[in-house]
């Protein structure tokens, strides 16, 4: 028989969708199911100087009343936001923000979780080569209880640039989540909390609106630890792992790495701020590539007493910076990112009062 000429067109793989491909009000569920094991928590503590006590420890936890040590916050966050990827990123020019996240259950080993996505928003940009796309992620249990939820807009190439732009239409979202709208394990209590056994005696009441802390330590980051990291959340796209996917020939960092890198380093100044509880926004300001030292600051931003006694929320801005020492500076006059800024997450934290 003579040789069969491939056709140009597979229909079998997946290239992921354009800016035109998305409709207001579609929801998309994400494969594959994944089932977190006490492995997922050994490989993100030897990726991570992870130490916070709430998640290394099932006594720790028990006497704060859990059933016991959940998986890390951010590994909940990372494999559900991960499921998304092949579905909402895998053409996108850049991950723009954040907004209205929150963990509403803690997520232990066995659990499985799934993500599903509603598309919010759609605009397309000026240039008529690219759009900003908002979905609302909510990941789910075994049992279909939602344990996180979170709100992200990307700018998305277009395949087709003769598509006609959709109606404009920009979510209305939240600045910054009240206390009220923070979700408390029921169970939790901080009564018995050991802050030896923590690592730091400070409380709730010994952090002041507008402090900031340098985090001292910084991780250099390696190819090899970042594309094991991105593997372990089974985050496809492309920027991370094909060197010949950007001019430059590199692999581009993923932004969550560098998420909990710099939460990981955090530890050291607030090693009391256990449990993240919501997400108010975050901007990846600036790559992160192999070679990068990622050190680390914060800034107390608000706090609030809960309906919890004993239990404190505490708002932080978490900056990630490369190499040199942090100057806690954000912007220039210009308005803009310097640098040396990669990393601007606002976020609200657990704390014993």
């Amino acid at each position: 028989m003579p040789a069969q000429t491939p056709s140009k067109t597979n229909t079998k793989t997946n290239s992921g969708r354009f800016f035109e491909d998305y409709k207001l009000g579609d929801v998309i569920e994400h494969a594959v199911p994944r089932t977190v094991a006490e492995g997922e928590r050994a490989l993100y503590h030897a990726l991570y100087p992870a130490r916070h006590a709430l998640y290394s420890s099932d006594e720790f936890a028990g006497n704060c009343g859990l059933e016991g040590s959940p998986i890390d916050d951010l590994i909940a966050f990372h494999v559900v936001f991960g499921k998304t990827v092949p579905d909402i990123s895998l053409n996108a020019v850049a991950n723009l923000g954040y907004a209205e996240g929150r963990w509403l259950k803690p997520v232990y080993p066995g659990d499985t979780l799934r993500s599903v996505s509603e598309v919010i928003g759609l605009k397309q940009n000026s240039n008529g080569k690219s759009g900003v796309v908002w979905v609302r992620t909510r990941g789910f249990d075994q049992m279909g209880e939602t344990v996180l939820e979170y709100v992200r807009w990307v700018m998305v190439r277009k395949g087709d640039l003769d598509a006609p732009a959709p109606e404009t239409v920009i979510p209305e979202l939240k600045s910054t989540l009240a206390a009220k709208d923070l979700a408390i394990p029921e169970t939790l209590t901080f009564a018995d909390y050991d802050f030896a056994q923590a690592g730091e005696p400070h409380r709730w009441g010994d952090y002041e609106i507008g402090e900031k802390i340098d985090h001292v330590d910084g991780v250099t980051v390696e190819e090899a630890e970042h594309m094991m990291a991105t593997r372990l959340w089974q985050n496809t796209a492309k920027v991370h792992f094909d060197a010949t996917f950007r001019p430059d020939g590199q692999r581009l960092i993923y932004g969550g790495h560098v998420i909990s890198m710099a939460r990981a380093l955090s530890f050291n100044g607030l090693a009391n701020a256990q449990m993240i509880v919501g997400l108010n926004g975050g901007a990846h300001a600036n790559p992160c590539f192999s070679g990068d030292t990622i050190r680390a600051w914060s800034e107390v931003l608000d706090k609030a007493e809960t309906d919890t006694p004993g239990v404190g929320a505490i708002r932080l801005r978490l900056v990630a910076v490369k190499h040199g020492a942090p100057e806690f500076a954000l912007k220039g006059e210009d308005g803009k990112y310097l640098p040396e800024v990669m990393l601007d997450l606002d976020y609200w934290t657990l704390m014993p009062m």
